[in-house]
């Protein structure tokens, strides 16, 4: 299975990307800029008393079709808003990046018909049930459609997929503000560290020294593997110039496994009969994917679910930029000197280095420094009319990310890159899995027990 990702590059080679031109020139700038607007909309809104969920266009569970046709209507107006936010700022983006913005519009306009019928479904009280979250199920429908029916021309023009997930980044940093990061605790951070640092080495020394693969491919294969799958692999993959082939297995990959980890982890929980605090922990240290994860902990209730959010969410994935920027600056610093012979350019190291990241962290901080100044019944307003509403937000860029992915996905091409880069990475995820099992369960099992 592997994704084409050249459609989303955002890269023209007559437009000029230094100096001030790169940011309204580049993908990675507009992708902060996109993701700070709605931060900063969103707390406008709540300034002036109101809350800026009523362009989120979030669905009401229903159960049956009557009541479902009551809910559309009474949410028409938010779903045509939110549509036209996203429509105004992903054209505005395609124009600067000069990109046929018909195209794109047209394109776009299916993508967010398909991505509201998602949402339809996720919000259906049996989707709900067995948590099959709207990422998730874009997924599955785009590999469906992908496999069995020719996608058109102009319908891939959407399928920007590094911009929706960039954008979809800088919106994670609005909803983890340094508060809740403090909140997790120095152990989960550490826990977090660990699992990231050891995975991440053990599928990349596996890869480069027992398998032979290239440096950059293992380097995109760890990433994924130790911090946020499908996320990480598209960041770093771009941040280190990784070629797109070794990014569309990498994501392939991380699917595979989230998929077999939800199945895997949930019996191994109920087989050993571990508690629901470090069943999530464990969860949360293993699994490769924030909405498979919320599929497995939500099994086992709500301590686990917030055990799990401390570890993956919160703990795991704020290692996005941490990655970025490390392996960016190798890249340039070392393997392309060592390949080229050349000095390095410190400049190179800037055009390189992931703009998003430097959003993501905006975001967090503008959001802690808002708190910080609230009272605690403040707080509780807060999560309700600003982070709660940039979660809704958030969803609907991954949505749209994992539905391109889906898009262009072809599972006859997955034969095409052997067995080495499963081997590479399954090296990992046991290693994962296993060293997630000793931390959470055997030498923190008090610490999570007692959450």
């Amino acid at each position: 299975m592997s994704v084409d990702l050249t459609s989303s590059s955002g890269n023209s080679g007559s437009i000029p990307k230094t100096g001030w031109h790169e940011l309204i020139r580049k993908e990675d700038w507009w992708s902060v800029w996109i993701g700070l607007f709605i931060v900063l909309l969103s707390i406008l809104f709540w300034l002036s008393g109101s809350s800026i969920k009523l362009l989120t266009a979030q669905i009401p569970k229903w159960n049956h079709f009557s009541s479902l046709a009551g809910a559309l209507s009474s949410h028409a107006g938010s779903i045509i808003l939110l549509f036209l936010t996203f429509l105004i700022l992903f054209s505005l983006t395609a124009f600067f990046l000069h990109e046929k913005i018909g195209r794109f519009a047209a394109g776009f306009t299916l993508l967010f018909i398909l991505s509201v019928l998602i949402n339809i479904f996720s919000s259906w009280n049996w989707a709900q049930q067995y948590n099959l979250e709207a990422p998730i199920v874009a997924l599955v429908l785009g590999l469906i459609i992908s496999n069995l029916i020719p996608v058109s021309g102009w319908f891939s023009a959407a399928f920007r997929t590094e911009l929706y997930v960039k954008v979809g980044i800088v919106l994670l940093g609005a909803t983890l503000p340094f508060t809740l990061i403090f909140q997790a605790g120095p152990v989960a951070f550490i826990q977090a560290t660990i699992i990231a640092l050891v995975t991440f080495f053990v599928i990349y020394f596996v890869g480069t020294k027992w398998l032979g693969l290239d440096k950059y491919f293992a380097a995109t294969l760890g990433v994924g593997g130790s911090v946020c799958g499908v996320s990480a692999a598209i960041a770093v993959g771009g941040a280190i110039k990784a070629k797109k082939e070794h990014v569309s297995i990498s994501i392939s990959l991380v699917v595979i496994w989230a998929v077999a980890t939800i199945f895997l982890l949930t019996l191994l929980v109920k087989w050993l009969g571990i508690a629901a605090g470090p069943a999530g922990a464990w969860i949360g240290t293993s699994e490769f994917a924030d909405a498979a994860g919320i599929t497995a902990a939500s099994t086992f209730g709500d301590q686990a679910l917030t055990s799990f959010t401390l570890m993956k969410v919160i703990g795991r994935d704020i290692f996005i930029g941490i990655w970025c920027f490390v392996l960016a600056f190798i890249s340039v610093t070392y393997w392309e000197r060592k390949n080229s012979g050349t000095k390095t350019d410190a400049s190179e190291i800037w055009r390189r280095f992931p703009k998003f990241v430097i959003g993501f962290f905006a975001a967090s901080a503008i959001l802690t420094l808002i708190i910080a100044g609230a009272s605690l019944s403040g707080r509780n307003v807060i999560n309700t009319d600003i982070i709660a509403p940039i979660k809704e937000f958030r969803t609907w860029a991954f949505t749209f990310t994992f539905l391109s992915i889906g898009l262009t996905t072809r599972f006859r091409e997955l034969t095409s890159f052997g067995w080495k880069p499963f081997a590479a990475f399954s090296s990992g995820a046991v290693v994962n899995i296993v060293l997630g099992y000793v931390l959470s369960v055997l030498i923190l099992n008090s610490y999570w027990s007692a959450l």
